[in-house]
């Protein structure tokens, strides 16, 4: 191979790779306006932040859209942010987390609800349906209550007084009608986080939940992107009859995942999976023999459930509670709230099960059985005169005779 063959093929090599690497650009797509993007953070300077986001060029950021109440920066090099693509002039692409500040006027507040670019706002008090706004540039915007937040507040006015982002839904009469909500936000981060979690969550696994709201039924948990039930009957081993008094909203939880359902949007959490189960020690806690007082916590048509700790119950059958005598329901004897002291008759921890008996107390001195009370009654009822009830007896054969 000569060198005029070998700088024509390297030529080619190099316009390959050039067409290569435009192609790489193109595929990467055209950035629109409005575009979020998932951008990491090269470099930080006195003013500007700029950004790989896989284009051709860097993205620029103003630096002072990352400044936190006290003017100090809140990332560095190297972090990932989410960003909103503005405009591309001369290869360099501007990027805002959102638009605000004093210079930003109705143009701008246009541009962000064409493209949908998320706007600051300072919430300046409640007034009829909902919220005033105050927009840069000092323009007012409407948010109704149910645009503010995910779920219903019992205070509305927690948040008068506070900058948060919205994005404007309605822009009309040139800015003299501007409709905004800060919900929109939140629930398209929330749905970025169920992406991520519906990747990484699997059922059986622990994971840390805040109660959002309380039912008879249960307690609402959300565990950071997605909401699920937390049912009465999986808070603890023993029976909860009160969930206020179990749970409160706002509460942090350790909870174990029992069901995922994506399509119908369904997920259920149990505490008590989390908790030590109290089966694990019940035949040394409560060996056979042992005499023990427990509160009756149910009445069944074959016999009374009669708690003996949280999480574990005894039952005593109702052949053992009519003292010898046949009754048709526990409730003849027992009621639901009474203390009893029983005897263990057996238990079956795989089965969780504890048999139990009724202790019968014998009182100070003898007790009559009931043929002597009757016997007692009887002559006591006889005058003197007549004799006692056998001999009435003996005197009514010996006139048959």
């Amino acid at each position: 191979m000569n060198d005029e063959q070998w700088d024509q093929d390297e030529s080619n090599g190099e316009e390959s790779f050039a067409d290569l690497l435009e192609k790489s650009f193109v595929s990467a797509g055209k950035l629109a306006t409005g575009q979020k993007v998932e951008a990491e953070i090269l470099k930080i300077t006195a003013d500007w932040i700029f950004l790989d986001v896989g284009q051709k060029g860097e993205g620029v950021l103003d630096k002072k859209e990352l400044l936190d109440a006290e003017g100090k920066l809140s990332v560095r090099e190297g972090d990932v942010i989410s960003a909103y693509f503005v405009s591309r002039s001369g290869g360099e692409l501007r990027f805002t987390t959102r638009m605000g500040g004093s210079g930003a006027g109705s143009a701008q507040l246009e541009e962000a609800w064409r493209n949908g670019i998320p706007v600051d706002g300072y919430v300046e008090k409640e007034i009829k349906g909902g919220y005033e706004i105050k927009l840069s540039g000092n323009v007012r915007a409407f948010c109704p209550y149910s645009q503010m937040s995910l779920r219903r507040t019992e205070d509305p006015g927690q948040f008068v007084g506070r900058h948060l982002p919205f994005r404007i839904s309605k822009y009309e009469e040139r800015g003299r009608n501007i409709v905004v909500s800060h919900r929109a936000l939140l629930e398209e981060e929330q749905q970025q986080k169920r992406e991520q979690l519906q990747q990484s969550l699997k059922e059986g696994m622990t994971v840390e939940g805040t109660v959002t709201s309380l039912r008879d039924f249960g307690a609402f948990v959300d565990i950071g992107g997605i909401e699920g039930l937390l049912p009465i009957s999986e808070v603890g081993w023993g029976r909860v009859e009160d969930i206020h008094q179990a749970l409160s909203v706002g509460q942090k939880l350790q909870l174990v995942i029992k069901s995922l359902d994506w399509d119908k949007n369904r997920f259920s959490f149990s505490l008590k999976e989390t908790l030590a189960d109290p089966w694990e020690q019940a035949p040394l806690r409560f060996p056979e023999g042992a005499i023990l007082k427990g509160k009756v916590i149910r009445l069944a048509p074959f016999g009374a459930f009669v708690g003996l700790a949280d999480g574990i119950d005894g039952l005593v059958h109702i052949s053992k509670l009519g003292a010898g005598k046949r009754i048709n329901h526990p409730r003849e004897v027992v009621q639901e709230g009474q203390e009893l002291e029983v005897r263990v008759e057996s238990v079956d921890r795989d089965s969780r099960r504890i048999s139990l008996a009724l202790v019968t107390e014998e009182p100070a001195g003898a007790q009559n059985e009931p043929e002597e009370d009757f016997s007692r009654f009887a002559q006591e009822q006889q005058a003197p005169s007549m004799g006692t009830l056998g001999d009435l007896l003996r005197k009514k054969m010996d006139k048959k005779k």
